[in-house]
C-alpha cells in the first residue's frame, strides 16, 4: 500500500515538473536547458572541426591543389572577419539593451527601490514572514514552503461530501508533492547558474491556480467555512509565486546576457586574429604534409574554421537557452499556450 502510495506520488511529481508537462525529446530539453553552455558549446565545435575534415578527406580535389588556380580559403575567411566585427557590434547593441535598465536619474532609481521594497512587505505580510530572504532561490523557496503548509491545512479542512473529498484530497496531495520536489531544487540552487530558473519552472503554479478555483467553485456547497478559508489562503500563496518567478527570470536573463557579452568579447580577438592570419599568411605551400592520409591544409582550415566560429557558436547556446525559457514562460497566470498531457 505504501509502495503504491509512494508510485503515485512521483508519478504526479514528475507530471508537475516542466519535462512532464510538455511531452517530447527529453535529450533535446536538456540540450536547450540544463546542459552547461561550454560543454554545449565544445560538442558543436567538435562536430564542426570533424564534420569539415572529413569533407575535405572525402573531396576528390584536394584543397592543396585547388589553391594554386582559385583560393576558396581566403573568399570563407573574409566573410568569416566581417561575421566577427558584426558580432563584436551585437555585444556593444545587447550589453546598451541591459544597462539601459539599470541607468536613470535619482528619481527612478528611487521609486525602483520603493517598489521593490512596497512588493516585499506585501509579500512578507500575505506568508507571515518577518523578512522575506534576500536570496533568490530562498525567496522562492519561502513561497513554496507556504504553499505545501496551505495545501496541508486545506487537506486537513471538513467538507461533507466524500467525492468532493476525495478530489481535493488529490489536488492537494499534487500540490505537495510538487512542492516538496522544487523547494528541496532550490535549497541546493545558487542564482546565476541554470538551476534556480529551472527549479522554478518545475513548479506548476498556474495549473494549480486553475485546478483550485475550479474545486472551490465547483464543490462550493459542500465546503465548511475553514476549507473555504483554506482555498482562499492557498490561492493567494499560489498567485505570489507568478510574479516572483517572473521577476527571478528577469534577473537570470540580464546575468546570461552580460555573461554571453563577455564570452562573445573573449573570443572575437582570438578568432579574429585566426582569421586574419588565414588570410595573410595561409598558401598551398602548406599542401607538403598530411596526417592520417588528410592533407595540411584540411587541418588548418578546419581547426581555424572551428576557432573562428567560436563567437557564433557561443551565441547561438546562450540565446537558444533564453529564448526556450522565454517560450515556456510566455504567460503568467492559469493560462496553457501548448499541448499538454494533462486536461486541468
Amino acid at each position: 500500500m505504501d509502495r503504491n502510495a509512494g508510485t503515485d506520488a512521483d508519478a504526479r511529481g514528475d507530471r508537475d515538473t516542466m519535462r512532464g508537462r510538455v511531452p517530447g525529446n527529453r535529450l533535446k530539453l536538456w540540450l536547450l536547458l540544463e546542459a552547461k553552455r561550454w560543454h554545449v558549446a565544445t560538442v558543436v565545435l567538435g562536430l564542426v572541426f570533424a564534420s569539415l575534415v572529413v569533407v575535405g578527406a572525402v573531396d576528390p580535389v584536394s584543397l592543396g591543389s585547388v589553391l594554386g588556380s582559385a583560393d576558396p580559403v581566403e573568399t570563407v575567411f573574409q566573410a568569416l572577419v566581417t561575421a566577427i566585427i558584426t558580432g563584436v557590434t551585437l555585444v556593444v547593441t545587447i550589453n546598451q539593451l541591459v544597462l539601459s535598465q539599470e541607468l536613470g536619474p535619482l528619481g527612478d532609481q528611487y521609486e525602483r527601490m520603493q517598489g521593490s521594497l512596497d512588493t516585499r512587505r506585501r509579500i512578507e505580510s500575505e506568508l507571515g514572514l518577518d523578512v522575506a530572504p534576500a536570496n533568490p532561490a530562498a525567496f522562492l523557496r519561502a513561497i513554496v514552503d507556504v504553499v505545501h503548509d496551505r495545501s496541508d491545512a486545506l487537506a486537513a479542512a471538513d467538507v461533507s461530501d466524500p467525492e468532493v473529498a476525495d478530489r481535493i484530497e488529490s489536488f492537494t496531495g499534487s500540490v505537495t508533492d510538487n512542492a516538496t520536489l522544487v523547494s528541496d531544487q532550490l535549497a541546493d540552487a545558487e542564482f546565476g547558474t541554470f538551476a534556480v530558473v529551472s527549479a522554478a519552472l518545475n513548479f506548476n503554479y498556474s495549473g494549480k491556480i486553475y485546478e483550485a478555483r475550479r474545486l472551490w467553485t465547483t464543490d462550493a456547497d459542500a465546503l465548511s467555512e475553514d476549507a473555504d478559508d483554506a482555498f482562499e489562503e492557498l490561492l493567494d500563496a499560489l498567485e505570489l509565486f507568478g510574479p516572483a518567478r517572473e521577476h527571478v527570470k528577469t534577473l537570470y536573463f540580464q546575468w546570461e546576457l552580460i555573461d554571453l557579452s563577455r564570452v562573445l568579447l573573449y573570443s572575437a580577438l582570438p578568432a579574429l586574429v585566426v582569421a586574419v592570419s588565414m588570410i595573410v599568411y595561409f598558401d598551398e605551400g602548406m599542401a607538403s604534409w598530411s596526417v592520417l592520409g588528410v592533407g595540411g591544409p584540411v587541418w588548418v582550415t578546419s581547426a581555424a574554421v572551428t576557432v573562428a566560429l567560436v563567437p557564433f557558436v557561443f551565441l547561438i547556446v546562450y540565446v537558444l537557452r533564453i529564448a526556450t525559457v522565454a517560450k515556456r514562460t510566455l504567460a503568467i497566470g492559469p493560462f496553457v499556450l501548448r499541448g499538454t498531457e494533462d486536461e486541468f
